[in-house]
């Protein structure tokens, strides 16, 4: 197991439990991804978590898989399907490069909160390109931390996150600006279509397949 598996399966339980911090943003994110989306869509979720997203996502479309790299969020995402009855979602254990080379094609690629702990970003991106069908869409939303908009909070994360680290209290943290993360979207070949801030340090971005 990955130094990040057991830091996210150390913190899975009281993740499940802790409340949205910013509810408007939240549903907001699912309102202008679910206008993406048909019936019969196939939608993989990268980063998936303890499942809240994908289960409201699943009803809207024909069939969701959602990954994660922890072995422990998984298992309670799948008890959170269960007991709500969702039978056309799935979810498996990946990390978020293997979850972008999985069998077969995707009409949606979701990652929420994902893509500023993942090392090397872009080389997912090219992935996920490949992965969707032509039109497909690749949404995210993703904290950068390095932008100018962040304020001065960006050197205090700077200084605080690898001390964290070294503590067991914080997983691995990229730093990079909105144009860098818009940038490296167009360079794997995508089309932005929508972007937004909402709440203001996380970028929302819808990008199309050509």
């Amino acid at each position: 197991m990955t130094d990040a598996a057991t830091f996210w399966d150390k913190i899975a339980p009281k993740y499940a439990q802790d409340a949205i911090k910013d509810m408007a943003a939240y549903e907001y994110t699912l309102e202008r991804t679910k206008s993406y989306l048909n019936a019969d869509d196939r939608v993989l979720e990268m980063g998936c978590g303890t499942g809240s997203t994908a289960l409201q996502i699943a009803p809207h479309v024909r069939e969701m898989t959602g990954t994660d790299i922890s072995p422990v969020m998984a298992e309670i995402a799948r008890t959170k399907a269960a007991a709500g009855g969702i039978k056309n979602v799935e979810f498996r254990v990946a990390t978020a490069q293997d979850a972008a080379k999985l069998s077969g094609t995707f009409d949606v690629v979701l990652g929420f909160n994902l893509f500023h702990l993942v090392r090397a970003p872009e080389d997912i991106f090219d992935d996920v390109y490949a992965m969707l069908l032509r039109g497909g869409f690749f949404i995210t939303k993703t904290p950068c931390l390095n932008d100018k908009s962040v304020g001065l909070k960006r050197f205090a994360f700077k200084a605080m996150i690898p001390l964290m680290r070294m503590l067991g209290k914080a997983p691995y943290v990229g730093f990079f600006t909105q144009k860098e993360y818009d940038d490296a979207l167009r360079f794997a070949g995508f089309e932005i279509v929508e972007a937004g801030n909402f709440p203001a340090i996380s970028r929302y971005v819808v990008a199309k397949r050509a």
